[in-house]
């Protein structure tokens, strides 16, 4: 006759193995979800704020300038890398009164250590974009125009 093992110990190192195999995988998506979560504020924030700075200028080169400050603090407000300038299209002339300005910011969120093991043009990210329409003050004295 055969005697039972003892199996005491065994379930502790099973609990342990388990947790580390699903655990690792949900650790990974939910830091990725934080990391495209923060990114989408950024980008939404940069995206208002750029319209912002632009609208207000009194040029459209220093909109320009005023709109990629802008959008570069608040994404780094997120804790994001700058994405880059934002993209501004204008309805009509640029900041004359009540015309429409859109700014359009885009990133792209690195996945988390997928990136090492690929060429930084290839890697896998995930895209976010944020659009904006800000109207130019309807009382704006248009540029390059004498005060009344």
């Amino acid at each position: 006759m055969t005697q039972a093992r003892d199996d005491d110990g065994n379930a502790l190192v099973e609990f342990v193995f388990l947790a580390v195999l699903l655990m690792l995988p949900l650790l990974y998506v939910l830091m990725t979800a934080f990391q495209v979560q923060a990114a989408a504020f950024g980008a939404t924030e940069a995206a208002r704020q750029a319209g912002r700075a632009f609208a207000v200028s009194d040029s459209v080169e220093a909109g320009q300038a005023g709109a990629a400050s802008a959008a570069a603090l608040a994404m780094q407000d997120q804790g994001v890398r700058d994405s880059g300038p934002p993209e501004i299209a204008c309805a009509q002339a640029c900041l004359t009164p009540g015309s429409t300005v859109t700014v359009t910011v885009r990133y792209r969120v690195p996945l988390a250590f997928l990136g090492a093991l690929f060429d930084r043009s290839t890697a896998p990210a995930i895209p976010v974009t944020a659009v904006h329409t800000q109207t130019v003050d309807t009382f704006q004295q248009a540029p390059n125009q004498p005060a009344p």
